[in-house]
């Protein structure tokens, strides 16, 4: 990594996390891999410090963990993830182009808190968004859970990996550090939480001053003491689906310039069919038949079976190969 990539990193740590964040990120992208000890005696930060530095780095993928055979966990600076940061405005205009207002914000929560549980998110959201209406009207948390399913539909947000459920025995104590696991399978997979409300305004400050001793009462008496229903279930932003869906996008307005506005409609078509199927980094899409294509282009979009195949035939003939 470039002296200047080092302090940009540095620059959009102290940023968004503030200096003593900062020190202990720029450190270990300067190091490398470094164990808890070392970390506080070369940068003398209190341990305290390091270890609440460390949380925040690692709860927005800033910084990995490995436990080692010696028992001792080294901890490790993700700097292109730290360089991701410029792209935030981008992940989140690109949702709201995608899912409106309710996208938007639900990105906008995960990328401003690194990991979140669905239900948190829907409750945020719809406040925020119960704010910006008309007075009487209200956001339902139904509506915001409907997009956040679309979201993982699409693979936009995705599961956090979980420590693994396994007896405690009083032979074997616990690890130093959890190792987290996740089945492919189950990153897309959206928990039923049947969420029933409505996003709440702030009240004024007449009305918290007068409904703190009663707001203070019903927490001691255990309101809030239940957990949520999807609790231990968390979510964040697939950020390498956002660069495949801008790569798309690149690919499609490169065919549409090559040849013509059908050709780039076809080959949408062909990339939206893969969207969730096929990996950001693989270098063509799975294969597919011409009648499925044609069963899947927008409706509306008038070109016959015989039309769509010769469009397919100079694609495929075409040198550059732009659809992949």
């Amino acid at each position: 990594m470039t002296q200047a990539e080092i302090k940009l990193c540095s620059l959009l740590l102290q940023e968004h996390f503030g200096e003593i964040v900062e020190k202990i990120g720029t450190y270990l992208i300067r190091t490398g891999t470094q164990p808890l000890r070392i970390i506080v005696n070369d940068t003398g930060l209190l341990l305290d410090q390091v270890k609440k530095a460390l949380c925040v780095l690692i709860q927005h993928n800033l910084v990995t963990y490995q436990l080692q055979k010696r028992g001792f966990v080294e901890y490790e600076a993700q700097c292109k993830r730290v360089l991701r940061i410029l792209r935030y405005p981008r992940y989140i205009y690109t949702a709201k182009t995608l899912y409106n207002d309710t996208g938007e914000l639900i990105m906008e929560e995960l990328l401003l808190n690194g990991k979140m549980t669905m239900s948190a998110v829907v409750r945020k959201v719809a406040d925020r968004l119960t704010e910006t209406m008309e007075d009487g009207k209200t956001m339902d948390y139904a509506d915001v859970s409907n997009t956040f399913v679309r979201l993982a539909d699409t693979h936009f947000v995705q599961r956090c990996p979980q420590v693994p459920e396994t007896p405690e025995t009083p032979e074997a104590p616990p690890p130093p550090a959890p190792t987290l696991v996740i089945n492919e399978k189950d990153m897309y997979i959206v928990p039923r939480l049947n969420l029933v409300g409505k996003g709440k305004r702030r009240r004024s400050c007449d009305e918290e001053e007068n409904g703190e001793r009663k707001a203070k009462k019903q927490k001691q008496d255990g309101e809030s003491s239940e957990p949520p229903p999807d609790d231990g279930i968390y979510w964040q932003v697939n950020i390498d689906r956002f660069h495949q869906h801008f790569r798309d996008q690149g690919i499609v307005s490169a065919v549409a310039n090559r040849m013509d506005q059908t050709s780039s409609e076809i080959v949408r078509t062909m990339l939206r069919m893969s969207e969730v199927t096929t990996t950001s980094s693989a270098p063509h899409t799975q294969p597919l038949s011409s009648n499925e294509i044609f069963r899947s282009l927008p409706a509306g979009y008038n070109i016959g079976k015989q039309v769509l195949d010769q469009y397919l035939t100079l694609l495929a003939d075409d040198p550059v190969r732009g659809a992949g």
